[in-house]
């Protein structure tokens, strides 16, 4: 399966939005919470894959704030599936020597899953293989809000002046500062939309929708958006002709 991949040429972060688990139970006559439960194995799946293929970091779509929204019931089975699964795999994740982070306001989760989480974190800190990190309690429009009160606070207090916020400054106020920008986005589902996801930074990045659903995306699924990806030319805005000057 690697060898059909260009390892010259894999995408360095990954990003993907894991769409479909409800309508993946429905469809087969399941509670949603089954689709969920299922698509935690398909997350091991495709971590294992992507640390295998060599991209360096994996940012996964977990819990979004709008998911805050749904039935009450459904939140509560959705954070305690991602507190125990994390806890199941974290061992795992060491082995293979994966660190564990997340993004998001980790604040607004409940006090249990958040100290379980961070200890699980914790755990992973020293792993120096891939970096697997968890959208949780996250939305782009969110984050970009964060940081422009973080920048207008540092404006206020003469740290910053308004002249020099720039593109670079914007991004070291992200919650993503520590990473590069994805270089590849999938979503699963069906959907054609990003759903207040990475908005930033996905500002180039190539796109891939797929209609599986999340829990039948399979490490071949994984590996032919890749293939896919390997194919496709990325000129950030130049030529074909200047971009083959370059790489030549």
């Amino acid at each position: 399966m690697n060898g059909q991949i260009d390892k010259t040429r894999v995408p360095s972060h990954v990003a993907i939005i894991m769409d479909g688990n409800g309508r993946w139970a429905k469809a087969h006559g399941f509670d949603r919470s089954v689709g969920h439960e299922n698509g935690v194995t398909t997350v091991r799946q495709i971590t294992e894959i992507a640390s295998e293929v060599g991209v360096k970091f994996l940012t996964l779509y977990t819990f979004s704030t709008e998911n805050w929204n749904r039935p009450q019931a459904e939140v509560d089975i959705l954070m305690s599936l991602v507190v125990s699964a994390i806890e199941r795999e974290t061992p795992d994740l060491i082995k293979n020597n994966v660190r564990l982070t997340a993004i998001g306001d980790l604040g607004r989760m409940p006090t249990f899953a958040r100290e379980r989480l961070e200890r699980c974190f914790q755990d992973t800190s020293h792993c120096t293989g891939m970096v697997l990190c968890l959208a949780l309690s996250y939305s782009s429009r969110w984050e970009l809000v964060e940081a422009c009160r973080n920048i207008a606070t540092e404006v206020q207090k003469g740290q910053l002046s308004p002249d020099a916020i720039d593109d670079a400054v914007i991004q070291s106020h992200l919650a993503t500062a520590s990473m590069p920008d994805p270089d590849l986005l999938i979503r699963t589902g069906g959907d054609l939309r990003i759903s207040n996801y990475l908005l930033w930074q996905i500002a180039y990045s190539e796109l891939y929708f797929t209609d599986k659903y999340w829990p039948e995306f399979t490490k071949q699924d994984f590996v032919d958006a890749i293939i896919d990806f390997q194919q496709r030319e990325r000129r950030y805005g130049k030529t074909s002709e200047q971009v083959q000057n370059e790489t030549t």
